[in-house]
């Protein structure tokens, strides 16, 4: 009776350490994601320094680099990572870890190479004044993909101190060289990249030094074909959720040329920040999920995380919309107001499903449940197909990114509670 009694005692007191510890770690990713935040709009803040083209220009940039798989890298490697240590396979994770860093770097190489052959072509259609951004654009690209990698593999080890310093190192160190560079030297596009590369530079070093113990040190052969069978339904899974996110300002780059992008990409910056301030939450409960799962242990964090995210981001929305003018006339010229202003509410409501649907995209390839995978891809597809056709304003463009958003929240729903259902009743429960 006693140790009933204390059996049922302990459920308890495990489940509150488990929420106190999730909450402790998501405080803490929450609070450096948003400080980074607050520093990296530093740089739209040199917006006021340069030219409207110029930053057009600057979002064109951004938005190629928002392109790079940066999220579905770091998931695979969170994933591979917190299996390899829930299963004891430290050494097939290491030589995993070095396969990965040179097979990118190969990579990375062929695809500059292509990119330089078309250097002149690519510079006159974004409107590059300065083709140099261009190599810049590639360096940043490569420490792009070097940068999540490692962060995932410090994510999967659920070292989220410093994950969070390497938020903080990041911004830090794009932004004060990008204000020296502009202030001081006159730089424009070209220097805020320098600015941008340095910063990614700073984070890298800081994910390698605080997981040399995983990729430093004997290695054994890992399983191949395992590993591309949880690879690239994740790296698609995720993929499609990131094109979802960033694809709409290249699109409008593409239609409305550097200059009407500048209005866009500033109302998109402040829009952005919302899912930045809701992403902690489901970043820390990804590596808990694949441990759990790998463990055969139950956890429960998703109702938790949903509660918090839904909060959070209509929270910001809220503020958004209406501290959006003051915001807008502080921080970008004066002449990106009445655009900017425009489409604020509009991009601000659009990122409140993709939120919700992010979180259950997590839950869903944590528990690597990917019948849901090929379904994203198409909605990806349709999405950038749907973006060449309605795209005569700035709204037509943010309520096709609404419709697409709403869609992905609804299949994500669907084989969340749907694809869970049918597994309780074919395992009785």
């Amino acid at each position: 009776m006693f140790a009933e009694k204390t059996q049922k005692n302990a459920t308890p007191a495990t489940s509150t350490s488990h929420h106190a510890t999730f909450f402790r770690q998501s405080g803490w990713l929450i609070t450096t994601t948003m400080a980074g935040g607050a520093l990296m709009l530093g740089v739209h803040f040199l917006s006021k320094k340069i030219p409207a083209s110029e930053y057009g220009v600057l979002i064109t940039l951004f938005s190629v680099v928002n392109m790079v798989p940066t999220i579905p890298f770091q998931m695979v490697f969170t994933q591979q990572t917190a299996h390899a240590l829930a299963t004891g396979r430290e050494r097939q994770l290491r030589s995993t870890i070095r396969a990965a860093w040179l097979g990118t770097v190969l990579f990375w190489l062929i695809a500059s190479a292509v990119t330089l052959c078309f250097q002149r072509q690519i510079a006159a259609n974004w409107h590059l004044s300065n083709p140099i951004v261009l190599w810049l654009l590639l360096l940043v690209m490569l420490f792009s993909l070097l940068m999540p990698m490692f962060a995932g593999v410090m994510q999967g080890q659920q070292n989220f101190l410093w994950l969070g310093w390497s938020n903080i190192f990041n911004s830090v160190f794009r932004v004060l060289p990008a204000v020296f560079i502009v202030l001081v030297l006159h730089g424009r596009a070209t220097g805020i990249m320098t600015a941008v590369f340095i910063g990614l530079l700073a984070a890298t070093a800081v994910g390698v030094w605080q997981t040399r113990s995983l990729w430093f040190g004997a290695g054994e052969p890992f399983d191949r074909r395992g590993f591309l069978r949880q690879v690239i339904p994740l790296m698609l899974g995720f993929a499609a959720t990131q094109f979802l996110f960033s694809a709409d300002t290249s699109f409008v780059d593409t239609y409305f040329g550097a200059d009407r992008t500048a209005p866009y990409g500033a109302a998109g910056t402040l829009s952005r920040a919302l899912l930045w301030l809701v992403l902690p939450l489901a970043a820390v409960m990804f590596p808990k999920i694949v441990h759990s799962t790998a463990k055969a242990e139950k956890l429960n964090l998703l109702g938790l995380v949903l509660l918090g995210t839904s909060v959070l981001v209509v929270c910001g929305v809220l503020c958004l919309w209406l501290l959006g003018p003051w915001v807008v006339r502080f921080v970008f010229p004066p002449e990106y107001l009445s655009e900017t202003l425009a489409i604020l509410p509009w991009y601000a409501g659009a990122m409140v499903p993709l939120a919700l649907a992010n979180v259950l995209v997590n839950d869903l390839l944590a528990r690597s449940r990917f019948q849901i995978v090929p379904f994203l891809a198409l909605l990806a597809m349709f999405y950038g197909l749907a973006l060449t056709q309605y795209h005569d304003s700035f709204v037509t463009v943010l309520k096709t990114l609404c419709v697409f958003n709403l869609l992905l929240l609804a299949v994500c729903a669907g084989f969340t509670w749907g694809v869970k259902g049918k597994a309780k009743m074919e395992d009785g429960e």
